[in-house]
């Protein structure tokens, strides 16, 4: 049993770590995308830099890694708590993918798609929260506050365990913290190119 955990678990970090938005850029562009924008492997810089069309794709496609993360670990008759090791498994391959020297998206989409394999139907309310709002305000981050603070919420209601709930609010957590990393990353490579032209 700990042997095909951790053979899921691994399978979710390398699918997680498939870089769909250096694919896209690299297919569709002829371009790398960690070389323009923010450099960030998520699909709000691939929406920056080459539409909303691109965007949505890279986003579609982010969203469907973390959905079979959790299909994979279900068809093979995993537990929900060994689920949530492969949902944090995937987002975590997205964040820090293998195959792009660990640099990767913010975990928006991977995360959604995680939610919608453990959570379909309250995500599916999330997400049309998350669009609600978001045509209200053009704020994303504001939108998806609310659209996953909904699901978080409404697992607490129906007196989901402390894990359940925990992984929920420890996911979307990590949304701005690998932001900050990245914004961080982008200061430092600034300033260091700031000094090289000083010298």
């Amino acid at each position: 049993m700990i042997a095909k955990l951790i053979g899921i678990v691994a399978i979710s970090y390398v699918l997680g770590s498939i870089p769909t938005a250096l694919i896209y850029s690299r297919i569709a562009h002829g371009k790398d995308i960690r070389s323009l924008g923010d450099g960030n492997l998520g699909a709000r810089n691939t929406k920056r830099q080459f539409g909303w069309c691109a965007g949505v794709l890279v986003t579609l496609a982010d969203i469907l890694k973390g959905m079979l993360a959790i299909l994979l670990a279900k068809e093979t008759g995993l537990e929900l708590e060994a689920q949530m090791c492969c949902g944090a498994a995937v987002i975590l391959g997205h964040d820090f993918p293998i195959f792009a020297r660990l640099k990767g998206g913010q975990g928006f989409a991977t995360t959604t798609g995680v939610f919608f394999g453990l959570f379909p139907l309250i995500t599916l309310v999330g997400a049309m929260i998350y669009f609600m709002f978001f045509f209200m305000t053009r704020n994303s981050d504001l939108a998806a506050s609310f659209g996953m603070g909904f699901i978080a919420f409404t697992q607490l209601l129906k007196g989901a365990g402390g894990l359940v709930v925990g992984f929920i609010v420890i996911a979307l957590l990590f949304i701005p913290f690998k932001q900050w990393l990245d914004r961080s990353r982008v200061r430092e490579i600034a300033e260091n190119s700031k000094q090289t032209t000083q010298i």
